[in-house]
C-alpha cells in the first residue's frame, strides 16, 4: 500500500492512495480450477450420467427385445417395471427379493473379513523385522492381480476332481467325507465369499496401514509405560485413531462388494446358483438374458436409490458422532 505526503506542510496526515483494481486478476486465479476440471467433468457427465438418465427413461418403458433396435420406439409403461420388481408375491419380485437378501449376507461378510484381516495384517506390519518390505509387498498381490486372471485362477482351484481346493481339504487334510463341488449347490456362497475376501482385504490393508502412519509413536510408549498390553493399546489407541478412516474404508468396501459384477459373473458364468444369485448378476439375466430391458432399468433404479438412501443414513450417522469428538 503505498502512501503519498505533501511537503513543505508540516502536521499534514499521509493520504492513503486508491487500491488498484485487481478484480479481473482474482477472477481469472478462482476461475482456473474450475476451467482445468472442465475436461474431467465433461467426460463425466458422458461416461456416468448421461447412460444413467438414459437408463433411468428405459425403466419406464416396455423395452423388450422387439423394440431393442429402436428403443426409443418403445411404449412407456409407467411404474409398471418397479411395481413388477416390488411384487413379491410374484416370480419376479420375490426373485428379485430372494437376490438382496443373499446380497445384504455377502456384502456383510466380506466386508467384515476384509476389514478384519486387513486390520490385523496392518497392525502386524507396524513393528520392524526382517523383509516386512517383501511381505507388504506379497499382501498386495491379490489387489494389484487383473479381476478376471485372478478368478479364473480360483475357478480351477475350486475344480471338483482336480481342483486344489479339494486336493488340500479331502486329499491332503481328511476334513471332508468326499470332494465338493465349490461352483454349484450352497457351497457356491462360500467359494464367492472367499474369493472377495482374498481379492478384497489387501485395499483394506493398505487404507489401514497409511492410516497408522499418523499415530504418534509417543502414545504406545506412554501406554506401555503405564502398564497397557498390547490389546489394550489397540483398543485404546489404534481403533480410535483410526476412526475417520475406517468410516470411509467401510463404505467404499460396502459399496464396491455391493455392486460386484465381475466376481461372481466369472467365477459362475451368466446363470449364478441360486445360492449365490447377487443382485448385479440378477440384473445382468433380467435385462440380457430374458431380454426385458424394461424390466432390468427398473431394478437398478431401485438399486441405485438403495445404495443412495443407505449411503445417506451411513454419513448421517458417522458425522453425528464425530462432532462431539470434533467440537
Amino acid at each position: 500500500m503505498t502512501t503519498t505526503i505533501e511537503r513543505g506542510r508540516p502536521g499534514t496526515r499521509p493520504v492513503k492512495a486508491a487500491p488498484p483494481n485487481r478484480r479481473p486478476g482474482r477472477i481469472r486465479r478462482i476461475g482456473l480450477p474450475y476451467l482445468l476440471l472442465l475436461p474431467a467433468l465433461v467426460l463425466e457427465l458422458l461416461v456416468h450420467l448421461v447412460p444413467m438418465v438414459i437408463g433411468i427413461v428405459m425403466s419406464f418403458k416396455v423395452l423388450t427385445q422387439f423394440y431393442i433396435r429402436d428403443w426409443g420406439s418403445a411404449p412407456w409403461a409407467g411404474l409398471d417395471n418397479y411395481s413388477l420388481s416390488v411384487d413379491f408375491n410374484a416370480p419376479v419380485g420375490e426373485a428379485l427379493l430372494h437376490s438382496f437378501f443373499v446380497t445384504v449376507a455377502f456384502t456383510l461378510l466380506s466386508v467384515a473379513l476384509c476389514w478384519l484381516i486387513g486390520t490385523a495384517a496392518a497392525i502386524f506390519m507396524q513393528d520392524t523385522f526382517r523383509g516386512r518390505g517383501l511381505l507388504r509387498a506379497l499382501f498386495l498381490v491379490p489387489y494389484a492381480l487383473p479381476v478376471y486372471a485372478a478368478v479364473i485362477t480360483w475357478v480351477f482351484m475350486f475344480q471338483h476332481d482336480n481342483g486344489l481346493v479339494n486336493h488340500v481339504l479331502h486329499d491332503q487334510l481328511g476334513l471332508t467325507d468326499k470332494p465338493s463341488f465349490w461352483l454349484i449347490g450352497d457351497n457356491s456362497f462360500y467359494a464367492l465369499l472367499t474369493v472377495s475376501v482374498w481379492k478384497g482385504w489387501p485395499f483394506a490393508f493398505l487404507i489401514v496401514m497409511a492410516g497408522l502412519q499418523n499415530i504418534p509413536r509417543e502414545l504406545y510408549e506412554a501406554a506401555a509405560l503405564d502398564g497397557a498390553g498390547i490389546w489394550q493399546q489397540i483398543r485404546r489407541i489404534t481403533l480410535p485413531s483410526l476412526s475417520p478412516v475406517n468410516q470411509v474404508l467401510v463404505l467404499v468396501l460396502f459399496l464396491w462388494t455391493f455392486n460386484d459384477f465381475n466376481t461372481p459373473y466369472v467365477l459362475f458364468g451368466r446363470a449364478a446358483p441360486e445360492a449365490a444369485d447377487l443382485i448385479s448378476v440378477h440384473i445382468y439375466q433380467a435385462s440380457f438374458v430374458t431380454w426385458n430391458f424394461g424390466a432390468g432399468s427398473a431394478m437398478s433404479v431401485l438399486l441405485l436409490l438403495f445404495l443412495l438412501a443407505v449411503t445417506g443414513v451411513y454419513l448421517a450417522v458417522t458425522s453425528r458422532g464425530r462432532r462431539p469428538a470434533d467440537a
